[in-house]
């Protein structure tokens, strides 16, 4: 307004409430022609959006030590420009966050908070909903049901020793049921940023979740209805309201859906979708929060619908949470966390209101703990998992934040009583995810046998698992599969694990497929790869047996699955892809990071030996050799060790294969005089030579080395010699690799592995390497399920 020919930019009440604004501009014209910058909107929520990522950056850099999560040090970015702390003095409230910046810089982080809605609902698994197993109903209502109802009478018995004065006497029984509720948001972000989303716990706090999530929209939504016509004296305006917003629920699950699955099915597998799909998910989105608004809903619910009714995963859910990924949860959401923390006033609290709002906080934690616990009895889960659910249950955070700031903008919640929600939220999250820590140990037991071909019986089945991220590795795969000599005699049992990044939905899931002895037509990548697969098993009917699974999983905890299924399915050694593929001149045409890293955790984890294949195209130009005309030479590099006698037994096994020829390369040192490890390497030559005497496909060869140089020179002159090399990837310390370590640039393989696997030398272009580690007897291991992990089916996938 104008006053005295002067622009005042705002009116205030005397309370500090905002007015008006009058402006004439958003963007400034500049510091030098005018020295109120930051009364123009452009500047200012510019300042107050880095100025908040700065501190919030640097809050995160402290607090992370200590496990703390990123969204924690959001809320206290804002607490620090509150009225907690800086905001206390008037200067800097009114110089960085004034009441009418506050206006603009709320609708910015609520437009960023829809969109982060609509993101976390495209990544719920309708199906897991739509058809819930029992278990999970009965989880999901315990859950959310008898803690609520205890929050009342607990609410009610404190609720005398609140000062009237406090806003937290009138409304301290709806923070006491919000204490006892659970949210997908929540479950699935801590289980997310530990690393937990396939693991046992995961598979049931993820669906049960959503359960409770599906159940506490449809009670909110009923809520909200029914308050926006509470005034009315007359039923018409609640039953119309309500009759909207549950008519707009129905067509979208029965209409929209089955639209959207029409259209997806018109786009060809592995195509990806243009722009026009994007934008018009887009435009929907932004008009479900219009109708939202105009029906007398909150602005969430029309992102949560949309996005719950959206197929998760590619082609559209994937698309969808990639483009939303950077620009919403880095830049949008943080702004609303913030908003939060700015709302957040510690010195309203009073000291009373404080320890009534810690028993209620303590009392609805532990007893949460002891109805999941119990609940989880009829579910067949350990009593260490229970109570690590109990915790995961219990866990606060987005969910939380966003009713307490409804309810403060409905004026349900006064200041006080928002105050101590935030609080709470806080500091539940700070002590929860240390102590799913503590419980949570993700091994395997110890086999009580072990797990090797060294030591498996002459004549057994190999029981070998493929680990296959995608179609181009499936030739090399069932080479090396074909050349380890699947007869009557010596059967093969084939597990193949089909890995998928975890993109585009929130529940990690492992699926076995169904058992065909006849190939399946299928468009699918998997279907192409399964029946690559069946036909090496139909063209070994009577000796190879297949079964095969799918791991939908994140990068980082996909080793936990392989683990699981190896463990389960008593595998001898599991066969994972090297993290490099080779072009057909040689040089290297791709390289995944996430890939090495999976390979890493399998060998540290795995309940059986392990073989890293590098692929350098067996037997030359990916020939098969199922047809039984083509003849391949193995190479087996045996220095000394475990490993390089697991790497022997394999390389004896092809021994019997018609077509196969395998020499024995063993090394020896001038000068070694370990007696007692010459014996042991001794006495396992002896024995491979004794059994294969006279055998015209087995020849030994042995050679004497000075030192490393000649070591390293005499493994790569090996590379133009044969079409398969295996080698142990551990070997005892020793001169033999004195220097060679220093420059080793893929751990997984060990030394040599390393030296055979080496882009630069042209003779190594045709052989492709087998690095074999056996089962580490001494190594901590994921603990077995009582029943069978894996199953015919997976629990929460549809038929």
């Amino acid at each position: 307004m104008v006053k005295n020919g002067t622009l005042f930019p705002e009116v205030v009440s005397p309370d500090g409430s905002f007015l008006c604004h009058v402006s004439d501009k958003v963007e400034s014209p500049g510091f030098f022609r005018s020295d109120t910058i930051l009364h123009y909107s452009a500047p200012l929520l510019l300042l107050q959006v880095s100025l908040v990522a700065i501190v919030s950056a640097l809050i995160d850099v402290c607090i992370k030590p200590l496990g703390l999560s990123l969204m924690i040090a959001q809320i206290l970015g804002g607490i620090v420009f509150g009225p907690s702390l800086l905001g206390r003095e008037s200067v800097a409230s009114a110089a960085l966050f004034p009441p009418r910046g506050m206006y603009i810089f709320e609708t910015t982080a609520k437009f960023g908070l829809m969109l982060f809605i609509f993101e976390m609902s495209v990544q719920m698994d309708s199906r897991l909903v739509m058809r819930p197993k029992g278990k999970i109903v009965l989880l999901s209502l315990c859950i959310l049901i008898i803690p609520a109802l205890f929050a009342i009478p607990l609410a009610l018995v404190l609720r005398p020793y609140i000062s009237v004065t406090s806003s937290l006497h009138e409304s301290i029984i709806l923070l006491a049921i919000l204490q006892g509720w659970s949210s997908f948001m929540n479950v699935f972000n801590l289980l997310c940023d530990l690393k937990m989303l396939q693991t046992d716990v995961g598979r049931i706090a993820i669906p049960s979740a959503l359960m409770c999530d599906a159940f506490g929209f449809c009670i909110v939504s009923l809520i909200f209805s029914v308050a926006q016509t509470i005034e009315d004296s007359s039923l018409l305006m609640p039953i119309l309201s309500l009759f909207t917003t549950f008519s707009i629920l129905f067509g979208t699950v029965f209409l929209v859906r089955p639209i959207i699955d029409r259209i997806l099915a018109r786009i060809p597998e592995g195509k990806s979708l243009s722009e026009f799909h994007i934008f018009t998910v887009f435009t929907i989105l932004l008009l479900y929060g219009f109708v939202g608004e105009v029906i007398g809903q909150h602005f969430p619910f029309g992102p949560s619908l949309l996005g719950f009714v959206v197929p998760e995963g590619p082609p559209l859910g994937t698309a969808l949470v990639e483009k939303l990924e950077l620009p919403v949860a880095r830049v949008l959401f943080p702004a609303f966390l913030t908003t939060s923390g700015l709302k957040t006033d510690i010195f309203s609290i009073k000291l009373d209101s404080l320890w009534i709002m810690a028993v209620i906080v303590v009392v609805s934690f532990f007893f949460k703990i002891l109805v999941v616990s119990v609940a989880a009895c009829h579910m067949d889960v350990r009593p260490k998992e229970s109570i690590i659910l109990g915790l995961v249950y219990n866990s606060k955070g987005i969910f939380e934040i966003i009713m307490y700031n409804i309810l403060l903008d409905a004026q349900i919640l006064g200041r006080e009583a928002f105050s101590l929600g935030m609080l709470s939220a806080i500091l539940v999250t700070t002590v929860i995810r240390p102590l799913i820590k503590f419980f949570h140990k993700s091994h395997l037991h110890v086999p009580m046998r072990k797990r090797t071909i060294q030591h498996s019986k002459r004549n057994s089945e190999l029981r070998i698992m493929l680990c296959i991220h995608n179609q181009e590795e499936v030739p090399a795969l069932i080479n090396l599969l074909a050349s380890s000599n699947a007869s009557d005699e010596t059967p093969i049992a084939v597990i193949a694990l089909l890995l998928v990044e975890l993109v585009g939905r929130a529940a990690a899931m492992l699926v076995a497929h169904q058992s065909h002895r006849i190939m399946q037509p299928s468009p699918s990548r998997s279907g192409h790869i399964i029946n690559a697969l069946r036909h090496y098993e139909l063209f070994n009917e009577t000796c190879v047996t297949l079964k095969s699974f799918s791991s939908i999983s994140q990068y980082d905890t996909m080793y936990e699955d392989i683990c699981r299924v190896a463990m389960d399915q008593n595998v001898t050694i599991i066969i994972l892809p090297f993290h490099k593929r080779w072009e057909i001149d040689g040089s290297i045409g791709s390289v995944n990071r996430a890939i090495q890293q999976v390979n890493l955790a399998v060998a540290e984890k795995a309940p059986c030996s392990v073989g890293i294949l590098v692929d350098r195209v067996i037997l030359d130009n990916s020939i098969s050799i199922l047809n039984e005309q083509l003849s391949f030479h193995v190479a087996v590099i045996f220095i000394g060790g475990t490993d390089d006698a697991e790497a022997l037994a394999y390389g004896c096994r092809m021994v019997g294969h018609p077509q196969g020829m395998v020499t024995v390369n063993r090394f020896l040192m001038f000068g070694y005089d370990n007696a007692r490890d010459r014996k042991f390497d001794n006495h396992i030559i002896d024995e491979v030579r004794r059994a294969n005497m006279g055998n015209d496909r087995f020849t030994y060869e042995e050679q004497i080395v000075r030192d490393s140089v000649e070591l390293a020179t005499a493994v790569r002159g090996l590379g133009n010699r044969y079409d398969l090399i295996i080698v142990g990837k551990h070997h005892d310390d020793s001169a033999f690799f004195h220097g060679l370590g220093e420059w080793i640039d893929c751990p997984e393989l060990g030394i040599i592995g390393d030296i055979l696997a080496a882009s630069e030398s042209e003779d190594l272009q045709r052989a492709s390497v087998l690095v074999v580690q056996q089962q580490r007897v001494k190594s901590k291991f994921m603990k077995r399920a009582t029943k069978g992990v894996v199953i015919d089916q997976d629990p929460f996938a549809l038929p």
